[in-house]
This record gives structure tokens, sequence and C-alpha cells, in this order.
């Protein structure tokens, strides 16, 4: 299937109705290979293109970004309101505000780190409501090679 025909699920970095057997493809062809150049700027954007969640739709808050990188500092408004998500560049209050260099936050938003054990390793530091911690899982893409549990489950039953 061709990168450009595949919508991507833009919280879960695979695409939004994947054809069995094609998740990981699309999901390098979207992350992998010089896509991600920039990546943060592409995150957000592909945040702001979507608008609206489904698994958001009980939320209501803000997240600020702070990615640091080249002694400057790089703000990110994410604000979620009923599922509906605005992403900007402003530098104001929000009910979390996350701080991280702009390479670690890169590794999160390709699936190669997750927010919550970031946290714990002290590779991202946070300021505000713990509750935006958890919720930051579903913004980012899952590990390289995930696949959802239903595919799986068919891949072993064809094997055996």
């Amino acid at each position: 299937m061709p990168a450009a025909a595949v919508q991507i699920h833009p919280f879960r970095g695979r695409p939004a109705h994947p054809e069995p057997g094609d998740a990981a493809s699309c999901r390098a062809d979207f992350y992998g290979g010089g896509a991600m150049s920039g990546g943060s700027r592409e995150f957000f954007d592909t945040l702001e293109r979507h608008g609206h969640e489904r698994l958001l739709k009980k939320t209501n808050g803000t997240i600020r970004f702070d990615l640091e990188h080249d002694d400057e500092v790089d703000h990110w408004f994410v604000d979620i309101r009923g599922g509906a998500v605005r992403v900007s560049q402003q530098n104001t209050a929000a009910d979390i505000v996350v701080h991280s260099d702009t390479a670690f936050f890169d590794r999160m938003a390709r699936g190669e780190a997750k927010p919550l054990p970031a946290w714990l390793r002290n590779d991202i530091t946070f300021e505000g409501e713990f509750r935006f911690i958890i919720l930051l899982e579903r913004l980012f893409a899952p590990p390289p090679g995930a696949r959802h549990p239903r595919t799986a489950a068919r891949d072993r039953r064809r094997q055996g």
C-alpha cells in the first residue's frame, strides 16, 4: 500500500485502518526514513490536523511541552476539550508542563520511549497534574513492531 494512501492515526502512530500485516510497514513509512526530521513539529502538526480523537472525548485540559535544544526552548501548547485537540506554540500556563530535550521527545513521538517510564527514569520532568502523564500515553506512537491484539491472535490461530 503506498504511504500516501494510508491515513496515520496521530495518537497511536499507526494506520487508522490498516490492512492485516500492513501496520508495521505503514508505520515505518510515516515515522522512519526521514519522515520525522523535525519530528516534534511533524508530531504536533499531525495532532492539529487530526483535530478530534474519540479516545480523549472525556478529557479536558491543557498540556505545554517545553522542548530544549541548542540553548533554546520551543513551547508547544496542546488544548484538549471533549476530544477536540488544538495545538499552538504559546508559552502560557497549562494543567501540566512537560520538560524534555528535543531528541528524547522525538524518540517518544516515534514510539521508542513512553512518557510514564521516561518520567520515572527522569528523562522527562513535569509540573502540574499527574493524571496528564498517564494521558500522554495516548498521544504517542506505540513501540516499533507493536501489533493490534486481534491481529496477533489471528496470526497465532493461523500458525497453530
